[in-house]
């Protein structure tokens, strides 16, 4: 799902909101989540998951096309951790 297909779902979901309304409304929850995760903090959904962020420490790395080492800098990259109940209720539609 991209981010038209969910403002598209609200609206269908929402008939009594406006376009404007609905986009406002993700991009406050998106811009809190973003936000959130900027100050090292953990968002979590119940029964669907968490999100953190990492640091993951400066390393060496390799350039594909020569092959040279490059020193790669530390960054803070986004983990998800889903839920037991989501792990649960996508395995059981497998099934």
């Amino acid at each position: 799902m991209v981010r038209s297909e969910l403002l598209a779902k609200l609206a269908d979901e929402n008939p009594h909101l406006t376009q404007r309304e609905i986009v406002a409304v993700v991009d406050a929850v998106f811009n809190e989540i973003t936000d959130t995760l900027g100050r090292g903090d953990r968002v979590e959904f119940r029964g669907f998951g968490a999100f953190s962020a990492k640091l993951r420490r400066a390393r060496l790395g390799r350039n594909p096309r020569t092959g040279a080492a490059v020193a790669v800098e530390p960054k803070q990259v986004v983990a998800f951790r889903a839920s037991s109940l989501l792990l649960k209720r996508l395995n059981e539609e497998k099934s």
